[in-house]
């Protein structure tokens, strides 16, 4: 079984896996949301193959629902859950870990194979290539915040302090810990695994899509 839980904005709604951080998509109602999860599932597995899990989804069952914010709107999971405030244990740290440098490697291979200029929307809009790489790691500079790392900006290409700023992040979430937030205002390590593990895949996703 996997448990997810149900995101609901205004507009769109994002299911989430609670147990596999990065697994989760969006719909305009609950039941496309869902679908969409699990039409992605394979892909998933790919990526929870390579980090040497093994995934075995069965039935989906959503767990609990919360409301959205803005975030959710732009089909992000954007709100912790009740469950994010207990104890983050050493299974889901080291999932975390595990699924999070999949994610980044392939990202970064994709940085390197994929076409710089990527097919666009029917208006013409939407990033090439090395325009979706770096928001990411732009975003990631600023979830790391979050969670109580603090780096000044750099470029996309400066890879000592994008390694450095990575070992740092799966320091902090490859710690076991209670559900409280890792810094003042910040994220519970459970809700900040997810959404990490998340923007990175569904730009993996998305530059494989327009390639």
């Amino acid at each position: 079984m996997t448990r997810i839980y149900l995101e609901k904005g205004r507009t769109k709604i994002v299911a989430c896996a609670l147990d596999w951080p990065g697994w989760a998509r969006i719909g305009s109602t609950e039941d496309r949301a869902v679908a969409a999860m699990t039409a992605y599932a394979d892909r998933y597995r790919l990526i929870t193959t390579d980090a040497g899990l093994t995934f075995d989804p069965g039935p989906i069952t959503v767990v609990d629902t919360v409301t959205g914010v803005n975030t959710t709107d732009w089909g992000a999971p954007g709100v912790p859950v009740a469950e994010d405030s207990g104890p983050y244990r050493v299974a889901a740290a080291q999932r975390t870990v595990a699924v999070l440098q999949t994610a980044w490697r392939t990202l970064d291979d994709l940085a390197r194979s994929a076409p710089r200029t990527l097919r666009k929307g029917p208006r013409g809009g939407g990033r090439d290539r090395d325009e979706i790489v770096a928001h990411v790691i732009d975003n990631e500079r600023a979830y790391a915040r979050k969670i109580g790392i603090r780096r000044r900006p750099f470029p996309a290409d400066d890879r000592a302090a994008l390694t450095a700023l990575r070992a740092k992040i799966l320091e902090v979430l490859g710690t076991p810990a209670d559900g409280v937030p890792l810094t003042g205002g910040g994220w519970p390590p459970a809700y900040a695994a997810r959404r990490f593990a998340w923007h990175a895949l569904d730009h993996v996703w998305e530059i494989q899509d327009k390639s």
